[in-house]
């Protein structure tokens, strides 16, 4: 007996998040068109209307789905820090550890982000989109932190994301120009345990 349209819904989603997922990591964000997910997916254009309203939508859909798996990983990473442990420092080393992994998904994020940056109403969207990574680390850092920072959660949670985001984006540049660079570990760490951790006077 035929899936209702109902039941069919997810799997057509699945199928079009798939198929848009592959194309952007494999040719970016602007290279990619309705079309291309379309065929890839084995679906039609009305498929795709029916779910999203444009391919930015989309995108929004798997930036959502990237960042839930990102929380539910640090979050079981970091289920061993006991309250006054290091957890800034850990986040950044978790965060840094995935950096192989997730490279393709950094460069077309990145892509976004920049074409968000030229269309505001899209800026807007991506903003909310960009607010829920930060709601789920100050959930992390207010559950695994007993300390009296001298920074917000939410603060140090934008502060993490700016530093790892700037430190991968120069990592890529210097080795596109031939040189091992590595991840600053320990100078990101020293800034915000600086921050984290009152200082002793």
């Amino acid at each position: 007996m035929p899936k209702s349209p109902t039941k069919r819904r997810p799997l057509t989603v699945a199928a079009l998040n798939d198929s848009a997922l592959a194309l952007f990591l494999e040719h970016g964000f602007h290279a990619t068109s309705i079309r291309d997910i379309v065929a890839r997916a084995g679906l039609t254009r009305g498929a795709f209307y029916s779910n999203y309203q444009d391919k930015e939508q989309l995108f929004l859909a798997l930036y959502d789905q990237q960042i839930d798996k990102l929380l539910d990983d640090l979050g079981a990473a970091l289920r061993d820090v006991g309250p006054g442990g290091d957890l800034p420092s850990r986040l950044l080393r978790e965060l840094a550890g995935r950096r192989r992994e997730d490279e393709g998904w950094f460069l077309l994020s990145m892509e976004f982000t920049l074409h968000a940056a030229r269309h505001p109403e899209v800026a807007r969207g991506l903003a909310e989109h960009e607010a829920r990574l930060i709601d789920g680390l100050v959930e992390l850092i207010e559950r695994m932190s007993d300390q009296d920072p001298q920074i917000r959660p939410r603060d140090l949670a934008r502060l993490l994301v700016i530093l790892h985001e700037g430190a991968t984006a120069m990592r890529l540049t210097e080795e596109a120009r031939g040189e091992l660079a590595e991840f600053p570990e320990d100078l990101l760490h020293r800034v915000v345990d600086g921050l984290f951790h009152p200082a002793d006077r």
